[in-house]
């Protein structure tokens, strides 16, 4: 599924109705939820015809397009589904239990309730919530997809404005000439000190956007707080300053997202191979000292479109366990445990003294080369879609299964690799 986004222009009376719209999304799902809590034994046939009752009892719920109603019950069944299956899987901790929506902040359509002028470059939604026509805003051009491509329309809101997304059946590699092989292998290792190391040697420095503007955030927030009424209808001034404080956020997290849209670009395209940890963020961010931190970094944004470029590009994207890559010595392989001061890597089998990030990436980069060169394969590319799983998770295996078979330019890039190794 491939995304474009616009930005909608239009009256204040037309976003109103966009709001309302939304609203009767976030009532639909919420009255499928209860009706699943309150019934035994229902399946997602059961909630649908739930929605058709709806749609005959609320007249406000019949205005919305069919579609959008059944998207609003498609959204509770997807989070009732995904319960279920953590608790068959037995997944430690809390299992996921549904909750009721209280920020629903988009509508979706799926064929019907909209209508595309490409001439114009405007969008018209024709149910019953009286939207009317919208001007579009952005780059991108509507002709060079078909009109039959648009499979939803989804129109989200957010704090500097409302916007409209495409989504299209469409394969990114497929509008995306391929680049040529560049017979290089990289391997990061992401931090807190830098936004990640690679095993050239060249380090990215981390932004720290959240930091940088935490004072001015904090500000925002002191203001918006001495507005607040409690058990009161806010005022205008109170409205005022929540948009102020989330425009802020927005603006941090667009920072932090198109940095590593950035980085990750350029690592796809000046390397065959691109290989990182396979880190569970979710579970480093419990740490409280370094969970602000760590979610300032973006980690999982850069590896989202690492593999994206990885799979638009045709290049190949290895994840490798995380397990003693910072502790083991890239040279001789002897575990050096350090502690979180440490920023050196010290062994006695006569390497020289290495940052330890750098030992870390060539440790990521040995890992995913060596036993691991031939999965290089037109059965690793030819994917559906993005988005289940475009980079390959390699494995420790015994090494009498390894075997290496791969293009030149791996076998180029392995041997290069290799070679800084023995440095």
């Amino acid at each position: 599924m491939f995304v474009l986004e616009y930005k909608l222009r239009g009256k204040k009376s037309q976003f109103l109705a966009i709001d309302e719209a939304i609203r009767t999304v976030q009532f639909v799902r919420n009255k499928c939820l209860r009706f699943w809590e309150d019934s035994k034994g229902i399946g997602q046939k059961d909630i649908y015809k739930h929605v058709t009752a709806l749609r005959k009892e609320f007249s406000f719920v019949k205005d919305l397009n069919s579609t959008a109603c059944q998207q609003a019950c498609e959204r509770t069944w997807t989070a009732i589904l995904k319960f279920y299956t953590n608790c068959k899987n037995n997944v430690p901790g809390k299992k996921g239990y549904p909750k009721y929506s209280k920020r629903t902040r988009s509508v979706e359509f799926k064929k019907s309730g909209w209508k595309l002028n490409r001439d114009t470059k405007r969008i018209t939604f024709t149910d019953g919530k009286n939207i009317g026509e919208l001007k579009l805003i952005g780059s991108r051009d509507l002709y060079y997809f078909q009109e039959w491509q648009i499979q939803r329309v989804r129109i989200v809101r957010r704090a500097d404005g409302y916007f409209v997304q495409l989504m299209l059946k469409l394969d990114p590699r497929d509008i995306t000439p391929q680049l040529e092989p560049t017979k290089k292998c990289v391997a990061i290792d992401v931090g807190l000190k830098y936004f990640y190391c690679d095993s050239n040697g060249q380090t990215v420095e981390c932004p720290k956007y959240y930091r940088k503007s935490e004072k001015r955030l904090n500000k925002l927030n002191r203001r918006k707080s001495r507005k607040f009424r409690k058990g009161q209808k806010q005022s205008h001034n109170y409205i005022k300053a929540r948009k102020k404080y989330a425009k802020r956020h927005l603006k941090v997290s667009r920072q932090r997202e198109e940095l590593a849209k950035e980085k990750a670009l350029r690592l796809i395209q000046s390397n065959d191979l691109v290989a990182y940890e396979d880190l569970k963020v979710k579970n480093l961010v419990r740490n409280k000292k370094l969970a602000k931190s760590i979610n300032d970094a973006a980690w999982s944004q850069l590896r989202k479109w690492i593999e994206y470029f990885g799979l638009k590009y045709g290049r190949l994207t290895v994840a490798v366990p995380p397990h003693y890559t910072t502790s083991d010595c890239p040279s001789c392989g002897k575990r050096v445990k350090k502690s979180l001061s440490t920023r050196s890597h010290v062994c006695d089998c006569g390497i020289p003294v290495l940052d330890r990030d750098y030992a870390a990436s060539l440790n990521i980069l040995k890992k995913a080369t060596i036993g691991h060169i031939g999965s290089w394969s037109n059965e690793i590319l030819d994917l559906n879609a993005w988005g289940d799983s475009t980079s390959i998770l390699t494995r420790e295996r015994p090494a009498v299964e390894r075997r290496v078979a791969s293009p030149r330019a791996f076998r180029v890039g392995s041997n290069a690799c290799k070679g800084k190794l023995s440095q």
